[in-house]
């Protein structure tokens, strides 16, 4: 095991070496940096450090925009599409949302280090909140995996540790590391998914804020589930406090045989199986779509059979060919593998074309 201690960056927000999402050029305003500089000083009373990281999370994580594709639904005969575009947040995708949360939740229990697996976007978004939060951050990688977003990382802090296997035998290392020295666990499926599972809720919020209801349809990617299975819950919540009128059906998309989720849908399951790990191929493109082991993905399958949704598989052809639509029509830079829901979307109005009513598309961004 391999592991890589590099300085401190006080603020690294901006890295030009992206494979993933692209973060945002903050950078942080005179106000949260005092803001940041008060939430990392641990000579400072708690409570300061807590209302000034909530401060940052305030200013910098959610809130993203939603926009009508207007020239994708000409193109497609499809009224009204929206997209909630997850690039606007710091590291460029909704992770921003959990990994802030979790920081804050660790600073305010007492954490001095947050650990974590990931493939690449999550462990940037970590690494960022936990900078500003003044935690350190131990980060578990895959040794097979060479996602560029370790120097993103590096810069921010992070230390990485390399091991051997995939990347559930990287999250089986950071936890075994948590529970050994008493380090918060950020990775999903443990103990603090509820928290996720609220933070991601807020997606919900969010599209309700703009629409004053719920969308006939919300469809995103999906790999582990929590994205999915944590905005269903957003809307469940809206739904029972007669916010909305409907829950909207919940469509995921995931790479071609690739995905418990997809697989348990398609195929009719009561509950999602793991897939053989041999046979799960990662390309450049599917990357943050693949699992062999789904860690909530029956939350996610039991949303989409709730909601009366469906799951279907997007091809690394079609994740390409769909992020280039999305470009040229609608002006947005998206992370290939994320348009994912937009592929069984668009997929199924063409086989079956859906009523003109209103259509959400979770996407994150791409340099």
């Amino acid at each position: 095991m391999n592991e890589e201690s590099p300085p401190v960056v006080a603020n690294g927000i901006t890295d030009p070496a992206l494979d993933g999402a692209t973060p945002q050029e903050i950078p942080l305003s005179p106000d949260l940096a005092v803001a940041a500089r008060i939430a990392r000083d641990r000579t400072l009373p708690l409570e300061d450090r807590l209302e000034s990281f909530e401060d940052i999370i305030d200013s910098e994580v959610g809130d993203t925009s939603l926009t009508r594709a207007r020239h994708i639904e000409r193109e497609f005969g499809i009224r009204q599409l929206y997209l909630k575009f997850e690039g606007g947040n710091p590291t460029g995708t909704q992770k921003d949302r959990i990994a802030f949360a979790q920081a804050m939740d660790a600073l305010r229990r007492g954490y001095d280090a947050v650990t974590l697996a990931t493939c690449g976007n999550y462990g940037a978004s970590v690494a960022l909140a936990a900078s500003l939060a003044g935690l350190e951050c131990f980060i578990y990688i895959p040794e097979t995996y060479h996602t560029r977003r370790v120097k993103e990382m590096t810069d921010r802090g992070g230390k990485i540790l390399r091991v051997p296997g995939d990347y559930e035998a990287a999250v089986f290392a950071s936890r075994e590391r948590a529970d050994r020295d008493e380090i918060y666990d950020a990775n999903p499926g443990g103990a603090n998914t509820r928290l996720q599972l609220r933070s991601y809720g807020e997606i919900a919020d969010e599209i309700y804020d703009e629409l004053r209801d719920a969308p006939a349809i919300l469809a995103a990617p999906v790999s582990n589930g929590t994205t999915l299975a944590g905005i269903y819950k957003g809307f469940f919540s809206l739904s029972r406090r007669g916010k909305t009128s409907r829950l909207p059906r919940l469509v995921a998309g995931s790479s071609f045989g690739k995905n418990p989720i997809v697989r348990a849908f398609t195929k009719n399951m009561p509950h999602c199986e793991d897939l053989i790990p041999q046979r799960v191929r990662e390309t450049s493109i599917n990357e943050p779509l693949v699992n062999w082991h789904s860690i909530d993905g029956d939350l996610a399958l039991e949303a989409i059979r709730e909601t009366g949704g469906w799951a279907a598989n997007a091809s690394d052809k079609s994740l390409l060919t769909y992020s280039k639509l999305i470009r040229e029509r609608e002006g947005l830079n998206t992370l290939p593998a994320s348009t994912a829901g937009l592929v069984a979307l668009l997929e199924q109005h063409k086989k079956e074309p859906l009523p003109n009513d209103r259509y959400v598309i979770l996407l994150t961004g791409k340099r």
